[in-house]
């Protein structure tokens, strides 16, 4: 029998990582970051289509939404891909439990990571992790449609996450040769999630001469925003201010540091690197973010590096309106606001209609008096999201004006009196007199005669 013996009290002493990988283009990330040996994290990978999700590398694996989608993936709808992600809601949330941080990944744009994405975040921020999206924007050439699903995940993953990094795949055409492979131009996409999960591992596990810590990452994270997150590696004569401008650099993300209010800086390098080398370096970063900007510092030595130094740069609060606090969040999903939804039961129908509201009142509405309630709308009762100003109030329900009274039993029976032609109508007319049965009549005398013609 095999029997693994770890030391409780160091393990305690590590934050825990979990990347969760959404959709085909996450689970590729995933994979990638496995193949380069990425240590110190667990790996999850989640899928609405299971052939997709058995290439997956990971230990862990979810397949959402197995009753709604049938293992058959989400058509490129991402409300088919949020709804699975509701089906697995619990699953997701047992596996989250005990993370101290948790990255998100995704390819925005398509069904199931566009969908997935928020609510895997969601639950993430229910359990108190401190949780970070890094997500990519399809090409251009994948179309305005396409584009327009990646912009809508993105503005929706804000309401979710702490902070977000954004890498547009058309600023891979800049950075990578003509002759590159596009297996190879994704790797470089993923290098900026692997380098920045890799740097705030060893931000956390690695001892240092100056150390950082769970906290001073928390501190700069935590509702931070938009975030730049850059390693820059060198050698040589001038290697420091070479890392530190590669790490500020970073082409591929869609920050920059220009302007960042909340900086970690951290300088590993071998047993030789020096004290005016690290000033130089942090010089650098520091004057490239805001004049009163909360810098974090931490130095380590690391034997193995010898002639080579690192330098990770964490940057956030680049937005004057940061992202919705852990109290002000907008929860579209879970325990708070949500709409009663069993979507296992849901037929696969990209073009479905949501259930529906609670239907109006009918009878009850004849009734003098009534007054009708006010039925939010669908998108309020699934988002919890209600208009700033009031709607008018319901009034009563009143009878019409023109509607009369029946006239009582035994009432004298008054006929409507006849109109005359020339008359004004409405004004008063006296009834006509017609000769009774005994009165003698002129019906002998010419009509010219009776009307007074001469």
């Amino acid at each position: 029998m095999l029997e693994l013996h770890v030391d409780n009290d160091q393990q305690q002493t590590f934050a825990s990582i979990k990347v969760v990988g959404c959709g085909g283009g996450g689970a590729n990330a995933v994979n990638r970051m496995i193949e380069a040996g990425l240590q110190g994290v667990e790996f999850i990978a989640v899928n609405t289509d299971k052939q997709a999700l058995s290439t997956s590398k990971a230990d862990i694996k979810i397949q959402l939404g197995e009753k709604l989608t049938k293992g058959l993936g989400s058509g490129a709808v991402p409300e088919i891909g949020k709804r699975a992600a509701e089906e697995s809601r619990e699953e997701i949330s047992q596996l989250l439990k005990g993370a101290d941080l948790v990255f998100v990944t995704a390819g925005m744009g398509g069904g199931t990571g566009t969908g997935a994405a928020p609510v895997v975040a969601d639950i993430a921020r229910d359990l108190n992790c401190l949780t970070i999206a890094v997500v990519t924007k399809p090409f251009q050439f994948e179309g305005k449609q396409r584009m327009r699903n990646a912009d809508n995940g993105i503005n929706e993953l804000k309401q979710f996450v702490d902070t977000l990094v954004v890498i547009p795949n058309d600023r891979l055409l800049q950075v990578v040769s003509k002759g590159t492979s596009m297996l190879d131009a994704f790797r470089v996409a993923d290098d900026v999630l692997r380098q920045g999960i890799q740097g705030i591992s060893d931000l956390i596990a690695l001892p240092a001469v100056i150390n950082l810590d769970f906290a001073d990452v928390k501190t700069v994270m935590e509702s931070g925003g938009m975030a730049h997150i850059g390693i820059g590696s060198a050698k040589g004569e001038n290697k420091m201010i070479e890392a530190a401008k590669n790490a500020v650099a970073s082409p591929l993300l869609e920050t920059k540091i220009d302007g960042a209010r909340a900086v970690i800086i951290n300088i590993t390098g071998g047993e030789d690197m020096g004290i005016v080398e690290i000033n130089e370096a942090a010089s650098l970063i520091q004057q490239s973010a805001d004049s009163e900007a909360n810098i974090i510092f931490g130095a380590g030595i690391d034997p193995k590096l010898k002639d080579e130094v690192r330098v990770t740069v964490i940057a956030t609060g680049f937005e004057k309106t940061a992202f919705p606090t852990r109290d002000t969040k907008k929860r579209p999903y879970g325990k708070t606001g949500s709409l009663p939804y069993n979507a296992a039961t849901a037929a696969y129908n990209p073009y479905e209609n949501r259930p529906r509201a609670a239907e109006q009142p009918g009878q009850a509405e004849q009734h003098a008096g009534y007054e009708a309630p006010q039925v939010a709308s669908m998108y309020e009762q699934e988002t919890g999201l209600f208009p700033n100003t009031a709607r008018p109030a319901a009034q009563p329900y009143a009878a019409p004006q023109t509607y009369q009274q029946p006239p009582q039993y035994g009432a004298q029976y008054v006929p409507p009196q006849p109109q005359q032609y020339g008359q004004t109508p409405g004004a008063y007319q006296q009834p006509v007199q017609q000769p009774a049965a005994n009165e003698k009549d002129d019906l002998g005398v010419p009509a010219y005669l009776r009307r007074g013609n001469k």
